[in-house]
């Protein structure tokens, strides 16, 4: 009898991990629960293995201590039986950028940034070895609104993406699937951490995490590399993307565009 796949999910304790812990474990995975908060992924571990019956396994790690981090790349890189890496752990709320504190940016681009982009070089040469494996990436739409939020965050978000969409054209060939989710705002408790009141946004803006993670993982299951769950119409997310890649001969040539030339003259 063939193992179960193992999913390992970070920032699992709470609102969009801990959706994905419960929606991957009733489609049959086993999973690894990532965050800084133990007694609450304990809780998460013993429900999934009452309700779904599968082996749930606690690795509390604060991923913005290079300690606990490199524990976690460790896991990814040695454990051939996790197949799946939801790269879910965010924070937000550094606020204006003018008045911004220098500390909490710094915690932001290395939760956001650091930490996903060495977990996913981990699980990448896990999966590159057993011949396939999947990375779920979450970003956020804000970035494709870099006039409408706080730069800092839109800015990492803005990262996950672009690293996303380059890691699936290198890593499709070799049985990798990269998927990119981009929510808009869900009802999670990040907002609250981030001195943020989700409960002053008007009320058709909000999801909530369970419609989100559902729609997320409908969209892996299509096979998309980049999902949307608010966007009504994927169209309009082809059509943007197939206006940027018709630029892509035109960003680097020989010469200054003549508009530039003639405004030197």
């Amino acid at each position: 009898m063939d193992a179960r796949p193992k999913a390992m999910i970070t920032g699992a304790s709470t609102g969009i991990g801990a959706t994905y812990a419960d929606r991957l474990a009733r489609l049959g995975h086993d999973v690894v629960l990532v965050a800084r908060d133990e007694a609450r992924l304990q809780a998460l571990a013993e429900r999934l293995r009452h309700d779904s019956g599968v082996v749930a396994e606690v690795l509390r790690a604060d991923l913005l201590l290079r300690a606990d981090l490199a524990q976690v790349e460790q896991r990814l890189r040695d454990d051939a039986s996790i197949a799946m890496l939801v790269n879910n752990a965010g924070i937000a709320g550094s606020g204006p950028f003018a008045s911004a504190d220098p500390d909490k940016v710094e915690a932001i681009i290395g939760l956001n940034v650091l930490a996903v982009t060495r977990l996913a070089v981990a699980a990448t040469r896990n999966f590159v070895a057993r011949g396939g494996g999947t990375i779920i990436n979450i970003a956020s739409v804000t970035a494709l609104m870099p006039e409408s939020f706080e730069p800092v965050y839109l800015a990492t978000k803005a990262f996950v993406l672009a690293l996303s969409q380059s890691m699936q054209q290198e890593l499709g060939p070799k049985g990798i699937h990269v998927q990119a989710v981009l929510p808009g705002v869900t009802r999670t408790e990040i907002w609250e951490r981030s001195g943020m009141d989700v409960q002053a946004l008007p009320p058709e803006m909000v999801m909530e995490a369970t419609e989100l993670v559902d729609a997320a993982l409908a969209g892996l299951d299509m096979g998309e590399t980049v999902t949307i769950p608010s966007l009504p119409d994927m169209a309009d997310w082809e059509n943007f993307n197939d206006t940027r890649r018709r630029l892509q001969p035109l960003l680097s040539r020989r010469h200054a565009a003549e508009r530039y030339r003639l405004a030197a003259k």
